[in-house]
C-alpha cells in the first residue's frame, strides 16, 4: 500500500551546523551581532532618504528599498537561525517553514529584480544625463519599483508552492540553515525531475539574465565615462558605479553559488556558507558600502545626526 504523506502535520528539524556545536556559538554571536548592525545601518539610510532633501531623486529612493528589503530579508530567516544556534533545539513547524520560504524567496527574487532596475537607473544618469529627469520620473521611479516587488511575489508564489506540494515522507532534517527551495527538494522522497527544472528556470531568469543586464548597462557606462573630459566627473560617476556593482558582486557571486551549483555534498556544505554570507554579511555590508564610497550619503548621515543631538539638547 502506497504511504500517504499529509505535508500539513508534522515539523521540520534545521540541521545547520548541529554537527559542529563549537562553531555553532561562534556563529551565534557573529550573526547576532551582524543582525543588529544590518538594523541599524539600514533603518538609517531608509531615514536620510526620506528626509534630507539633498537625496530626493530616483537612486536614493531605489536604494531606501534595497535598505527596506535588506530588513526584511534578514529579518525572515535570522531570528531562526538565532534560536537554532542557540539551544539544542532545531525544529520549526511546517507553517513556520512554509511561511519563511515564500518570504524568503519572495525577498531574494526582488532583490535580484531591484538590482537590475539600480543598473539602469545609473545607466540612464551616466549615459542620458539630459533626458534622466523626464526618463526617470517619480512615478516611473514607483512603477519599476512595484514592478520589483511584484515580480519577486509572482516567482514566489510560484516556485514555493511548487516545492511545497513535494511529499516530505521519510524524515524531515532539512539539510540547511534556513528552508530553502534546494534544500526542500533534496529532501523529497519523490520525483523532483519538475522542481529541478522549474529552478533552473528561474535561476536563468532572476539570476542570469539580471547579470548579463547589470553587466551590458555597466559595459556602456565605463565606455561613455571614459569620453568624459572632466576628471571630476569621472571619478563622481564611477563613484556612484563601483557601489552598486560591489554590492551586486556580492549578492550575485553568493546566490548563483547556492542555487546553480553541482548537487554534491560539498558543495551543499559550501552553499551553507555562501546562504550565510547572503543572509547575514552581504545586508549589513550594502549600507556601508554606499556610505563609505558616496559624499553625498555621508554628508547626509552627519546631518542626520547633528540634527538628532541638537533635538536632546
Amino acid at each position: 500500500m502506497a504511504t500517504v504523506c499529509n505535508n500539513s502535520h508534522g515539523n521540520f528539524i534545521l540541521r545547520g551546523f548541529s554537527d559542529r556545536p563549537y562553531l555553532e556559538k561562534v556563529l551565534f554571536g557573529v550573526i547576532l551581532i551582524f543582525y543588529c548592525l544590518t538594523l541599524a545601518g539600514n533603518t538609517i539610510i531608509i531615514l536620510i532618504s526620506l528626509k534630507d532633501p539633498k537625496l530626493q531623486i530616483p537612486m536614493y529612493f531605489f536604494l531606501s528599498n534595497l535598505s527596506l528589503l535588506d530588513i526584511c530579508f534578514t529579518s525572515s530567516c535570522v531570528p531562526q537561525m538565532l534560536v537554532n544556534l542557540g539551544g539544542p533545539n532545531k525544529i520549526i513547524t511546517y507553517h513556520g517553514c512554509a511561511t519563511q520560504l515564500y518570504i524568503f524567496l519572495w525577498l531574494g527574487a526582488t532583490e535580484c529584480v531591484l538590482l537590475v532596475v539600480m543598473a539602469v537607473d545609473r545607466y540612464v544618469a551616466v549615459c542620458h544625463p539630459l533626458r534622466y529627469t523626464t526618463v526617470m520620473h517619480p512615478k516611473v521611479c514607483v512603477q519599476l519599483a512595484v514592478l520589483a516587488w511584484g515580480a519577486g511575489l509572482i516567482q514566489s508564489l510560484i516556485q514555493s508552492s511548487a516545492t511545497l506540494r513535494l511529499p516530505f515522507c521519510s524524515h524531515r532534517v532539512v539539510d540547511d540553515i534556513v528552508c530553502e527551495v534546494p534544500a526542500l527538494i533534496q529532501l523529497s522522497s519523490a520525483d523532483t525531475t519538475y522542481n529541478e527544472v522549474q529552478m533552473s528556470i528561474a535561476s536563468v531568469i532572476l539570476l542570469v539574465l539580471p547579470l548579463v543586464i547589470i553587466l551590458s548597462s555597466y559595459a556602456a557606462i565605463v565606455k561613455s565615462v571614459l569620453k568624459m573630459k572632466s576628471m571630476a566627473g569621472q571619478k563622481k560617476a564611477f563613484g556612484t558605479c563601483t557601489s552598486h556593482l560591489l554590492v551586486v558582486s556580492l549578492f550575485y557571486g553568493t546566490v548563483t553559488g547556492v542555487y546553480l551549483q553541482p548537487k554534491t555534498h560539498y558543495a551543499h556544505e559550501r552553499g551553507k556558507f555562501l546562504t550565510l554570507f547572503y543572509t547575514v554579511i552581504t545586508p549589513t555590508l550594502n549600507p556601508l558600502i554606499y556610505t563609505l564610497r558616496n559624499k553625498e550619503v555621508k554628508g547626509a548621515v552627519v546631518r542626520l545626526g547633528w540634527r538628532i543631538w541638537s533635538s536632546h539638547r
